[in-house]
């Protein structure tokens, strides 16, 4: 398939920073809105579920649970597709299987045909969505990428307030089962996204040029090609991202799950409730691409891993602090903090992954670093739910997810500092060196030609 060579990342091809990497950048728009977005749009059909199917609020809650287990569980299948046929067509028939999964669970007849197809089906899907646009953002970014991901990463809030209103209207309207069969019409648009991924074509060299770089290549061995490379793991600035973020993991989805929980306990009614994570998104919204646009600046970029720690600690601390809320406008302002705090971190955590690993172990490192996640995210609000069982008290659900985010950043920071072992620099004279090498191997093979052609 077309895309499996243009996978290869060919050195001759340079990130536009622009042209057509704006219509991928919307296209990673969508995709990253209906990811994220998605599994907690799936919960305002929860009521009709439990009517129709006699189940417990825990049993819909499992649909949500899967759908991001999947999303993020699914990563080293997902950059072992990529690597093997390209991201367009990984993207396309993800967008089919996101969509056949919705449509087929219109027809459930049991809360299990609906983990099936939603949970694992749609899941699916939409992984083989999300990852491959990441990928694409990198490729065709370079100077704007912070920038870009940024963007990109506002999908998740807009989405999240554009769908659980619609999510509201179809069950009003048509019942779940319509409801269902619309959204999966409406997932159809990730194979649309999934056609925006042009692959870059490298410049055309001519034909003396194009002789001898290929008798140049002839020359080395081409090294095999591996689908996972899992040789990321002896990067050791690797090693302390996937540390600090499968930690950071634990905490970071425990507020906005409970949050709402925690008003209504107050004695706050259900809409005024609910309207705490409409304030949440909202900040979250302007959050992520003025993060991107000053991760973006000369003098942030290079030290964008330390931004990143700060980003996270903030979010720690507005956790701690939360804990001590007592009252209705203690919580709207911590909202406001946290939608800051969580779109700065949504804004940088995969731009930060694409610097430490560099683009072409990207893939590899972003799918591993998935898994790893995926791990986290089963543990964490599950094991807050059953201290809230056992306490009955939110302040230490809070306290303990606001330490878990926070001894992520520590992490991060500190080996950040003292597992750097390649400097910027020396990077850069390696490649310098590599391109003076190839440069005087092709002048010898001229040298060589003319001499033969004197003889």
């Amino acid at each position: 398939m077309g895309g499996a060579v243009v996978d290869d990342e060919p050195s001759d091809v340079k990130a536009p920073d622009g042209g057509w990497g704006w219509a991928v950048l919307l296209g990673g728009f969508v995709i990253t809105g209906f990811s994220y977005a998605f599994p907690k749009a799936v919960s305002v059909f929860f009521k009709e579920l439990i009517k129709e199917f006699d189940v417990g609020y825990s049993d819909c809650a499992w649909i949500s649970s899967l759908l991001l287990a999947m999303l993020y569980g699914t990563g080293p299948i997902c950059s072992v597709l990529v690597n093997r046929f390209g991201c367009r067509p990984v993207m396309m028939v993800g967008g089919l299987f996101a969509s056949l999964g919705m449509i087929l669970a219109s027809l459930a007849t049991s809360i299990i045909h609906i983990y099936l197809c939603t949970g694992v089906i749609t899941g699916l899907g939409l992984a083989l969505n999300f990852q491959p646009s990441l990928i694409m953002l990198n490729r065709y970014f370079s100077e704007k990428r912070p920038l870009a991901n940024g963007l990109a990463a506002a999908g998740s809030p807009v989405a999240l307030c554009c769908l659980s209103p619609l999510g509201q209207v179809l069950q009003s309207h048509f019942g779940w089962r319509g409801g269902f069969l619309i959204l999966g019409g409406l997932l159809l648009n990730c194979c649309a996204c999934g056609a925006l991924m042009r692959p870059l074509v490298g410049p055309k060299k001519p034909q003396i040029q194009e002789s001898l770089s290929t008798e140049v290549a002839e020359k080395k061995t081409k090294p095999k090609k591996k689908l996972l490379d899992f040789s990321v793991f002896k990067d050791r600035g690797f090693l302390v991202y996937t540390i600090a973020a499968s930690i950071m993991v634990l905490g970071l989805f425990v507020p906005p799950v409970f949050v709402v929980s925690y008003a209504k306990e107050l004695g706050n009614e259900d809409t005024k409730s609910s309207l705490l994570l409409t304030i949440l998104g909202f900040v979250d919204i302007f959050a992520r691409p003025t993060c991107g646009l000053i991760a973006g600046m000369k003098w942030v970029r290079p030290r964008c891993v330390y931004f990143f720690s700060l980003a996270i600690l903030f979010n720690g601390i507005t956790d701690l602090v939360s804990s001590q809320a007592t009252d209705y406008t203690g919580l709207v302002v911590f909202c406001i903090f946290f939608g800051l705090s969580y779109g700065m971190v949504g804004a940088l955590q995969f731009e930060v992954l694409m610097a430490i690993v560099g683009t072409k172990k990207f893939p590899s490192a972003l799918g591993l670093v998935l898994l790893m996640e995926a791990m986290a995210v089963l543990v964490g609000p599950p094991g807050a739910g059953r201290l809230l069982d056992y306490t009955h008290n939110y302040m230490y659900v809070f306290l303990l997810a606001g330490c878990e985010v926070t001894v992520a950043s520590i992490v991060i920071c500190v080996g950040n500092i003292l597992c750097i072992k390649v400097k910027p620099e020396e990077h850069d004279d390696h490649q310098e060196n590599g391109g003076q090498i190839e440069a005087e191997e092709i002048h010898s093979l001229q040298e060589a030609e003319a001499g033969e052609g004197t003889r």
